[in-house]
């Protein structure tokens, strides 16, 4: 599903506009973004919970030439999938 399936199932679903339901969606995951960039945590109950993470500078290699590379220390996204959202995948086949 991409994020324009997305959205036409919110529509339906919702009984929205697809505008509606872009503008919405579009709402949510900037809140998100923004949220985890200032270093907080969005937690949705038996959703999941997206926070900011660190992964740190290392060496690593350039499969080429076997060259060592620095590899920059970077911010990354972890999510964390709630009780309900395991339930589920672990009881539809």
């Amino acid at each position: 599903m991409n994020k324009t399936d997305l959205i036409e199932t919110i529509a339906k679903e919702c009984e929205l506009s697809k505008a509606a339901a872009q503008r919405a969606l579009e709402c949510i995951l900037n809140t998100i973004v923004d949220t985890v960039a200032d270093g907080d945590t969005v937690q949705l109950v038996g959703f999941g919970s997206f926070s900011a993470g660190k992964r740190a500078a290392r060496t690593g290699r350039n499969p080429r030439t076997g060259e060592e590379i620095k590899i920059a220390a970077t911010k990354t996204v972890k999510f964390a999938s709630g009780k309900a959202f395991k339930d589920t995948l672990n009881t539809k086949r």
